[in-house]
C-alpha cells in the first residue's frame, strides 16, 4: 500500500471513532490495531495527529485512540525511532495532565501509552515526567502513578532515579491532603520498595551494581514516618489499605535500627487492622513481608510479639476457605507465609503453641492448625526435623476424628510428612494405616451434595483425596519403598481394607516393579521376622477372589491380578512363565467389556480355568492343600459380599479337586457342610457348585461326605455329631435340604461320565429323593416348600443331561426315569395356572425334557397326560406387560423355551407324520382358542415343532406324507387372526408343512421351490395389513398351497377346512372360506368323487353353525363346485332328505347365482323330473278295492328342487331361457300327481312338521308341482297371470280330480289373456299342447 494510501485509510478510520453504535467503535478499534501491526509509525503518527488537530473531540473518544497507541507501542517498541517516540511521550504527556480533575479512563490511557514507551525510552519518558514533578508544588495524579508503573515495568532504568524521585516526593507528603493523592503516594513508595528490593536482588546483572539499600533509608524512614503515624489512622479503608501495601516492602529498606525500634508499634498496628478490614488479604501480605524484614536483622521483638502473632495468625488460618472466594485463598497463603517466617525463627514455640490445639474437638481450629502443621512441615523441614516425634505423636487424636475436612487436613500433613521422613520414624505406620482407612471408605459414605459451609467439592473428597495421597508417596517419594514395602501387603487380605484394594494393589504393584529393577532375581517378600505379613496363599486366595467382581472398586479385578501377576515367584517360584503369559490375556479379556457387558459367568470360567492352570503347573500336594485350607479359613469374610463369596466356594471346590489328599478332601468337604449358611441363597448354589467341581476328581469321596451328612441327625433335628443343628427350625432344615438335593445335582453334572451311570440311580436320585420327601408314622410326605422343589427339579434337570451327554446314555436304563417325570408332572400342576413367578415350571420341564430321550420310552398315556400338564402350565399364563422397550420378561421367555425343547424330544423319540400329528392335536385346542395370547404361543410352538421336524427329516423310502392336509387345514386359516404374531406364524408353519411335502415327495433338504419361497414375502406382509390386503394374501397362500398339494390330500384338507368355518374368529372362518374356494376353483378337476362327500360335509355344517358368514361361504362353495361338476353337485343334493331343510334349500338356491349354471341345473332338474315315473301303484291292504297311487322320490325331489332354483330371484335368465320346457313339464308334473300320495315315511314327517308348525310349504306331490309352477311363472314376469288364477281358485282345482280340467282351463285361459312378461309368446300353444 502506498503512503498515501495508508494516511488516508488511518484518517478515515481515526473519523469513524465517534459513531454512536459500541459495536461499530469496537470494530474501528480493532482495525486500527490490526492496521497498525503492520504500520506500526503511521498508526502512532496518524493517531497523534488525529488528536492534535481535533482539540475538542470528547475525551471517551480520545481514550479509545490512546488505547490503540498503548497497542501499537507494547507490540513494536522495539521499531520505533527517537522522534516518533518523543512525539507520543509529548502527546500522551500531555493529554494525561490537561486537566487537573481526575478522568481515569482517559487519563490511565495517556498513562499506559508513557509506560509503554519507557520501557525501551526510559530517558524521554523520565525528562517529561520530571519536569512536571517539581519540588513544592503537588504533581498531578496520574504523574505519580506512571512513576510507580514506570519503577514495576522497567527496573533497572527506572531505579538509579529513585533517590532524586524520592527526595523530591517525601516532602511533598505532608502537603497532600485529598485521600485520593495520598493512595497514589502510598502506591508510589510500594512500587519504588518493590523494584528497589528486586534490583538490589539482581545486582550483578544491574546496569549501576554501587547502588546500595541505605541510599534509600533516610527518604524511606521520614515516608514510613508519615504513612504509619498519621495516614494509617484516616477513616478511609481504601488509603489504610494502601498504607499497609506500601509499609511491607518499605519496611526491608528501613535501617536496622529503626526497624527494631518500630517493631513493637508496627505489628501491633497491623495485627489491629485485623479487626477493621474484611478483606484482610492486604494485611497479612504486609505482615509477612514485615516478619521477612524483621526475621533477616534477627530482631528480638519477634520473641516478645510472637503470642500475639501466633493467636492473631492462627484465628486468620482457622477461617473457613471458600473455594469460590480468591481473596480469602489468598489471604490464607500469606498467613502460612507468615507461619513459615515465625517457624524458622522460633520452631519450639511455634509448636507449643500449635500442637496442643490439635487436641481440641472444634472442628475450624483442628483443621487450621493442621494446615500450618503441614505447611510448616514443608516450608521449614531443616526446622522441623528434630521435632518429628512430637509432631507423630501429636496427631492420634486427629487420627480419630471422624470430621470429613478434618479427615482430608490430615491425609494432606500424612503426605507432607511422607516427604520428609516422618512416617521412618516410629508411629509412622500407624499414620499410612490412617490413609489405607480411608481409602477403603465406601464410595457411598461419601456426601453427595456439599452443604453451604462445605470447602471441596466431590473431586475432594476423603477417600479421592487418600487415593491420589497413598499412590503419590508410592510413584514420587522414592524413601517412602522401604517403609511401604511390604507393609501394604498386611492390608490386603483384612475385609475392613476391602474398599482400598485397588489403590493398595497400584501402589503395591509400583513398588514391586521398582525392586525388581533394583534385584530381577531376588524374591520380593522375605517372611523372615514378618509374622504379620500374608501367607503366599492367603494373598492367592484374596486376590483371586475379589477379582471375580472385577469393575468394583474403581476396578480392582485388574489391579489385583496385575499384584499377582509382579508377585508371581513369591507364590510359588514355577509360576513365573506361566502367570506371565495367562494373566495379560485375563486382562485383555477385561479391557474388551464393561461393566454391563462382561458376561459374569464366562468371567468366572476363565479365573476358575487359570486356577486350575496354576495348581497344574504347581503340582505340589502340600502346598495345593495349604491353599485350599486358605481358602476356606476366608470364607466367612465375604458374608457380605454374597458373590464374590460364591466364587471363593467354586475355588474351593477347583482346588480341592486337584488335591490328591483323600483325607484333606473329606475333611474340608465335611467343614464346609457344618458350616455354610443355608439360609443365603448364594451360599447353597456356592456349596453346590463346590461339591460338583470337587466331585470330577473324587466322586466316590464327594458322594460319601454326603449321603453321611444325609444319614445324620440334621433331618431329625436331635443331638449328635452335628450339634450346630440341633436348633434349627423346620424351615432352616429345609434349606439344607434344598442345599443338598442341589450339591447332587451338581455332582452329577460335573461327575466323570463314565462313573456316572453307575452311580446316578443307587446314589444319587436315591438321595435326592430321601432328602426331597421325608416319613412320617411311616408315610412319605412331601414338601411344599417352593425353594425345596426347585432345587429338586434343578437337579434332576442337571442329572438327567449328564446321562444324556453320556458316551452310552442313548442305551441307558433309567428305571425312576415314570417315577421322575411323574414327579416334575406334580410340580407343574402344582403352579398356578395363570401366573408365572417362579422357575419351578421351567426347570421341571428342562428335566422332562432330558428324561423323555432315556430309556425306557414313557407310555402314550404318560406321554399325552405329560403334554397336557405342560401345554395347561404355559399356555393360559396369562400375559405379562411389555417393558417399555417391548420386551417380554426373560421367566416367561425362558419358560416357552423350556416347553418348546420338551415337545421337540418328544417329537424327536417319533419322527414320522403320525408323531407330528399326534403333538399337533395336542396343540389344536390352543389353535383354536378364543384368547388371543394362547393362539400366539401354539402357533409358536407348532412352528418350531415343524421346523425341528423339516430340519430332522430323513426319508430312506418314498412314502405319503398323509396327514397333509388335514394339518394345513388347521394352520393356513390362522393366516387371518386377529393378532399379527399369529399370523405370521400361521404362514411359517404352511411353510414348513409344503417343504415337508417336497421332501417326502424325494426333493433334497436344500431345495428351495419357488412358489413356496413367496410365502416368506407373504408372511413378512401380515405385520399390521388393511383387512382388503388381509384376505389378498390368504388367497396367494392358497394358490400356492393349491399348487404343491397333492391330489389324495385335497379332501381332507378341504373338509378340514368345512370344520374351519365354524371358527369363532370370524376372521379365520372368512379365511377358510378364501381359501376353499381358490382350492375348488384351482383343484376342481380332481374332486368329482368326493362331491357327496363334499355337500354332506357342507350341509352339517350349516346344520351345526348359524353364523351369516357361515351360511355365505357354503353357498360359495357350492357354487364354485357346481361350476365343474353340476351334474355331481345336483345329485348330492337331490340325494338329501325330504322334505328339503333350510340349509339344503340355501344350497339349492347358490346355485342360481350364474345364469350358465342356473340353465343347466334346471336342464337337469327337468331331466330328472321327467326321466322316472311319476307314482307306482300299491295296494295299502289286501282286501281294499283300487291300488293306492304314491309318488316316486326322485321326481319328487327333484320338483322340490326346481321350486327352490326357480325361487331364487338371480334364476330369471335361466328360467326365461327354459320357459318352455318347465312350463310344460311342470304342467304335466302337476296333472301326473293328482291325486298322488306320499310315502308313509314322508307321510309321517309332514304330519310332523305341520303339527309343529315348522312346515312353511307342504311335500304333498301335487302341491310341490303346483308351487313349482307358480315360481316359474312369477319368475318368468307372470304375476297377473298367478295372481289372476289365484282370484278365480283355479290353483287350487289343480289340486282336485273333479276340477283339475277346469283348472287347466282357466290357467290357459289367464296366460293367453293376462301374459306381459318377457316369455315368447309365439310358444305358449305349443306349451299347453304339450300339456295334453
Amino acid at each position: 500500500m502506498s503512503e498515501a494510501y495508508v494516511k488516508r485509510l488511518f484518517a478515515i478510520l481515526l473519523d469513524a471513532v465517534t459513531d454512536k453504535d459500541p459495536q461499530v467503535q469496537e470494530q474501528v478499534c480493532g482495525a486500527l490495531c490490526a492496521l497498525g501491526e503492520s504500520q506500526p509509525v503511521e498508526a502512532l503518527r496518524a493517531c497523534e495527529e488525529h488528536l492534535r488537530l481535533h482539540e475538542k473531540l470528547a475525551h471517551p473518544y480520545r481514550t479509545m485512540i490512546l488505547r490503540v497507541m498503548e497497542t501499537v507501542v507494547c507490540s513494536h517498541v522495539g521499531e520505533l525511532d527517537e522522534d516518533v517516540a518523543r512525539a507520543s511521550i509529548l502527546l500522551a504527556s500531555s493529554e494525561m495532565t490537561r486537566v487537573k480533575e481526575l478522568v481515569c479512563d482517559w487519563q490511565q490511557a495517556a498513562s499506559n501509552v508513557l509506560v509503554a514507551v519507557g520501557k525501551r525510552f526510559i530517558s524521554s519518558v523520565m525528562e517529561e515526567m520530571l519536569s512536571k514533578f517539581q519540588p513544592g508544588v503537588l504533581p498531578h495524579h496520574f504523574v505519580v502513578q506512571t512513576l510507580a508503573n514506570l519503577s514495576v515495568s522497567n527496573v533497572f532504568g527506572m531505579v538509579p532515579f529513585l533517590t532524586s524521585i524520592l527526595n523530591t516526593m517525601v516532602p511533598m507528603l505532608s502537603a497532600a491532603k485529598p485521600d485520593s493523592m495520598r493512595v497514589a503516594f502510598c502506591c508510589a513508595l510500594q512500587r519504588f520498595s518493590e523494584s528497589t528490593l528486586e534490583y538490589l536482588a539482581d545486582l550483578d546483572q544491574a546496569p549501576d551494581p554501587t547502588v546500595r539499600k541505605d541510599a534509600f533509608a533516610t527518604d524511606i524512614f521520614s515516608a514510613y514516618d508519615i504513612l504509619f503515624h498519621h495516614w494509617l489512622q484516616s477513616r478511609e479503608a481504601k488509603l489504610r489499605l494502601a498504607v499497609v501495601e506500601a509499609l511491607g516492602p518499605m519496611s526491608h529498606l528501613l535501617p536496622s535500627e529503626k526497624l527494631e525500634e518500630q517493631l513493637p508499634k508496627l505489628l501491633p498496628g497491623l495485627l489491629g487492622l485485623y479487626k477493621k478490614h474484611a478483606e484482610t488479604v492486604h494485611v497479612s501480605k504486609s505482615l509477612g513481608q514485615i516478619l521477612e524484614a524483621a526475621a533477616s536483622v534477627g530482631s528480638r521483638t519477634l520473641d516478645v510479639q510472637l503470642d500475639s502473632l501466633l493467636a492473631a495468625l492462627h484465628a486468620q488460618v482457622c477461617v473457613p476457605v471458600e473455594s469460590s472466594s480468591p481473596l480469602v485463598v489468598s489471604n490464607q497463603k500469606e498467613v502460612l507465609r507468615c507461619f513459615t517466617v515465625l517457624a524458622c525463627c522460633s520452631p519450639d514455640r511455634l509448636l507449643a503453641f500449635l500442637l496442643p490445639r490439635l487436641d481440641t474437638s472444634n472442628e475450624r481450629t483442628r483443621v487450621g492448625t493442621l494446615q500450618v502443621v503441614r505447611h510448616v512441615i514443608n516450608s521449614a523441614a531443616a526446622q522441623m526435623e528434630v521435632k518429628q516425634p512430637f509432631i507423630l505423636s501429636s496427631m492420634k487424636l486427629p487420627l480419630l476424628d471422624t470430621n470429613s475436612k478434618v479427615k482430608r487436613a490430615v491425609v494432606q500433613v500424612i503426605s507432607a510428612m511422607a516427604h520428609h521422613g516422618y512416617l521412618e520414624q516410629p508411629g509412622g505406620e500407624a499414620m499410612i494405616e490412617y490413609i489405607v482407612q480411608q481409602c477403603a471408605l465406601p464410595p457411598e459414605a461419601e456426601p453427595q451434595k456439599l452443604g453451604a459451609d462445605s470447602e471441596a467439592p466431590a473431586a475432594d473428597s476423603v477417600r479421592a483425596i487418600s487415593v491420589s495421597t497413598l499412590y503419590l508417596i508410592s510413584t514420587t517419594v522414592d524413601r517412602m519403598g522401604d517403609v511401604l514395602w511390604p507393609y501394604l501387603l498386611e492390608f490386603l487380605v483384612p475385609v475392613r481394607f476391602t474398599g482400598a484394594l485397588t489403590p493398595l494393589c497400584r501402589s503395591l504393584v509400583h513398588l514391586a516393579q521398582k525392586r525388581q529393577e533394583a534385584g530381577a532375581h531376588a524374591l520380593l517378600i522375605q517372611y523372615n521376622g514378618n509374622a504379620t505379613l500374608p501367607s503366599p496363599y492367603a494373598m492367592t486366595t484374596r486376590l483371586l477372589a475379589v477379582s471375580s467382581s472385577p469393575y468394583l472398586g474403581d476396578g480392582r479385578g485388574a489391579a489385583s491380578l496385575r499384584l499377582l501377576s509382579v508377585l508371581r515367584r513369591d507364590i510359588h517360584p514355577v509360576l513365573g512363565q506361566r502367570w506371565a503369559t495367562a494373566i495379560p490375556l485375563l486382562l485383555e479379556h477385561l479391557d474388551g467389556y464393561t461393566e454391563e457387558t462382561l458376561s459374569r459367568k464366562e468371567w468366572e470360567e476363565k479365573l476358575l480355568t487359570f486356577l486350575r492352570d496354576t495348581l497344574a503347573v504347581v503340582s505340589d500336594n502340600t502346598w495345593i492343600c495349604q491353599l485350599s485350607l486358605e481358602m476356606c479359613k476366608q470364607l466367612p469374610n465375604y458374608n457380605g459380599t454374597p458373590l464374590e463369596k460364591n466364587f471363593l466356594y467354586k475355588c474351593i471346590g477347583t482346588t480341592l479337586g486337584a488335591a490328591s489328599s483323600k483325607e484333606v478332601v473329606r475333611k474340608h468337604l465335611q467343614e464346609l457342610l457344618e458350616t455354610a449358611r443355608y439360609q443365603e441363597e448364594s451360599e447353597r448354589e456356592g456349596l453346590a457348585c463346590c461339591f460338583g467341581i470337587c466331585a470330577s476328581s473324587h466322586l466316590d469321596d464327594t458322594l460319601a461326605q454326603l449321603e453321611d451328612f444325609v444319614k445324620s441327625d440334621v433331618f431329625r433335628k436331635s443331638a449328635g455329631i452335628f450339634n450346630i443343628f440341633k436348633d434349627r427350625s423346620e424351615n432352616e432344615v429345609e434349606k439344607v435340604k434344598s442345599t443338598l438335593i442341589l450339591c447332587y445335582g451338581h455332582v452329577a453334572a460335573r461327575a466323570p461320565r463314565e462313573l456316572l451311570l453307575a452311580r446316578v440311580e443307587s446314589d444319587i436320585f436315591r438321595n435326592m429323593s430321601q432328602c426331597f420327601s421325608t416319613k412320617v408314622l411311616g408315610i412319605k410326605v412331601e414338601t411344599k416348600d417352593p425353594a425345596l422343589r426347585l432345587c429338586l427339579a434343578r437337579s434332576v434337570c442337571m442329572a438327567s443331561q449328564a446321562i444324556c451327554s453320556s458316551s452310552r446314555g442313548s442305551s441307558f436304563q433309567l428305571l425312576r426315569k415314570p417315577e421322575l417325570v411323574a414327579q416334575m408332572m406334580e410340580f407343574i400342576k402344582a403352579e398356578p395356572p395363570d401366573s408365572l413367578r417362579t422357575h419351578i415350571r421351567k426347570k421341571a420341564m428342562l428335566a422332562c425334557t432330558y428324561l423323555v430321550s432315556l430309556e425306557p420310552a414313557l407310555e402314550g398315556q404318560a406321554q399325552a397326560d405329560l403334554i397336557h400338564s405342560c401345554l395347561h402350565g404355559v399356555m393360559a399364563v396369562l400375559p405379562e406387560p411389555e417393558g417399555v422397550d417391548g420386551h417380554q420378561e426373560p421367566l416367561y421367555l425362558d419358560t416357552v423355551q423350556a416347553l418348546k425343547d420338551l415337545l421337540t424330544s418328544l417329537l424327536q423319540r417319533n419322527m414320522t407324520p403320525q408323531g407330528l400329528q399326534v403333538m399337533v392335536e395336542h396343540l389344536s385346542p390352543w389353535i383354536k382358542s378364543p384368547r388371543g395370547h394362547e393362539r400366539v404361543r401354539a402357533l409358536g410352538l407348532s412352528a418350531c415343532l415343524l421346523q425341528y421336524f423339516l430340519k430332522h427329516l430323513h426319508i430312506s423310502a418314498l412314502v405319503p406324507f398323509h396327514n397333509l392336509g388335514l394339518l394345513l387345514g388347521l394352520f393356513s386359516p390362522r393366516c387371518a387372526d386377529l393378532r399379527p404374531a399369529t399370523r405370521q406364524e400361521a404362514v411359517s408353519c404352511v411353510y414348513s408343512l409344503l417343504y415337508l411335502q417336497l421332501g417326502y415327495e424325494g426333493f433334497s433338504r436344500d431345495y428351495r421351490d419357488d412358489a413356496v419361497e413367496q410365502l416368506l414375502a407373504l408372511r413378512d406382509g401380515l405385520g399390521h395389513p388393511e383387512p382388503s390386503i388381509l384376505f389378498h394374501t390368504c388367497h396367494s397362500v392358497a394358490q400356492i398351497i393349491g399348487k404343491r398339494l397333492p391330489p389324495d390330500q385335497l379332501i381332507s384338507l378341504l373338509l378340514t377346512l368345512f370344520e374351519g368355518l365354524g371358527d369363532p374368529d370370524k376372521n379365520c372362518s372368512r379365511a377358510a372360506t378364501v381359501i376353499i374356494n381358490c382350492l375348488l376353483k384351482e383343484r376342481a378337476n380332481v374332486l368329482l368323487e368326493k362331491v357327496p362327500e363334499i355337500v354332506s360335509v357342507l350341509r352339517s355344517k350349516l346344520q351345526e353353525t348359524r353364523g351369516e358368514h357361515v351360511l355365505q361361504a357354503a353357498q360359495h362353495s357350492v357354487y364354485v363346485l357346481a361350476a365343474r361338476h353340476h351334474a355331481a353337485v345336483v345329485s348330492s343334493l337331490l340325494g338329501s332328505p325330504l322334505p328339503f331343510d333350510s340349509h339344503t334349500c340355501t344350497l339349492w338356491r347358490a346355485l342360481a347365482v350364474e345364469p350358465g349354471l342356473a340353465t343347466q341345473v334346471l336342464g337337469l332338474l327337468l331331466e330328472k323330473m321327467s326321466r322316472d315315473v311319476p307314482f307306482k301303484e300299491s295296494r295299502a291292504f289286501l282286501l281294499s278295492s283300487a291300488p293306492d297311487r304314491v309318488a316316486t322320490l326322485p321326481p319328487l325331489a327333484a320338483t322340490c328342487a326346481l321350486y327352490e332354483v326357480a325361487s331364487a330371484p338371480a334364476s330369471g335368465p335361466a328360467v326365461l331361457e327354459l320357459y318352455p320346457q318347465l312350463f310344460a313339464a311342470l304342467l304335466l308334473r302337476v296333472s301326473c300327481t293328482v291325486g298322488v300320495q306320499l310315502p308313509r315315511n314322508l307321510q309321517a314327517k309332514e304330519r310332523k312338521s305341520a303339527s309343529s308348525g315348522l312346515a312353511s310349504r307342504s311335500l304333498e306331490p301335487c302341491s310341490s308341482a303346483v308351487e313349482a309352477l307358480q315360481a316359474v311363472l312369477l319368475r318368468g314376469g307372470n304375476d297377473d297371470v298367478v295372481q289372476h288364477v289365484e282370484l278365480e281358485g283355479g290353483w287350487q282345482l289343480l289340486r282336485t280330480s273333479a276340477g283339475h280340467e277346469e283348472g287347466v282351463t282357466r290357467l290357459a285361459r289367464a296366460v293367453c289373456t293376462r301374459s306381459r312378461g318377457s316369455a315368447p309368446q309365439p310358444s305358449w300353444p305349443s306349451c299347453l299342447a304339450a300339456t295334453w
